[in-house]
């Protein structure tokens, strides 16, 4: 490539936000939106998912012994979020309530204006669970998502206000 990478890691980088709406039809979300919305990224312990993945269709013919293929259908992969649990506080468990509808948003590169680095999953919530343990782990609870629509990755963030 020629040029240095400038290499990071997500943790105190990546932003991770929940939007109840999003009015621009592509679903992207404007800048006074995601101000306006609730930045998770300081009670997540960890998240896993938050993907693609391509179930390619095998197209086998008679004049070769290969069997070539196509790309087939997307799927979201299973996706959560799972969170520290705040002994006083319940507004992350009360704002991802079973069922509840809505959009995680993800600043992979943290937030950089104009980077193609937000990805939009419009998602429900599918169960929300605590983690018990005896030892002494910090208390948490996973959050898994359905991912409802298709999402937008590598959208530009939008500019500062």
């Amino acid at each position: 490539m020629g040029t240095t990478q400038k290499r990071f890691i997500r943790r105190g980088v990546t932003k991770v936000f929940f939007l109840d709406a999003i009015s621009a039809a592509a679903n992207v979300p404007s800048r006074t939106e995601l101000t306006g919305s609730t930045d998770l990224s300081d009670s997540i312990a960890d998240f896993a998912g938050w993907s693609l993945t391509n179930t390619p269709v095998d197209t086998p013919d008679l004049g070769t012994t290969l069997t070539t293929s196509i790309p087939g259908e997307d799927k979201a992969d299973s996706s959560s979020l799972t969170f520290y649990e705040d002994q006083l506080d319940d507004s992350v468990e009360t704002l991802l309530a079973k069922d509840t509808e809505g959009f995680v948003v993800i600043l992979r590169k943290g937030d950089i204006p104009a980077s193609k680095s937000m990805d939009v999953f419009p998602v429900r919530v599918a169960s929300r669970a605590p983690a018990y343990s005896t030892g002494s782990d910090p208390a948490k609870f996973t959050v898994t998502f359905a991912i409802s629509d298709e999402p937008v990755l590598d959208a530009a963030v939008p500019a500062a206000l």
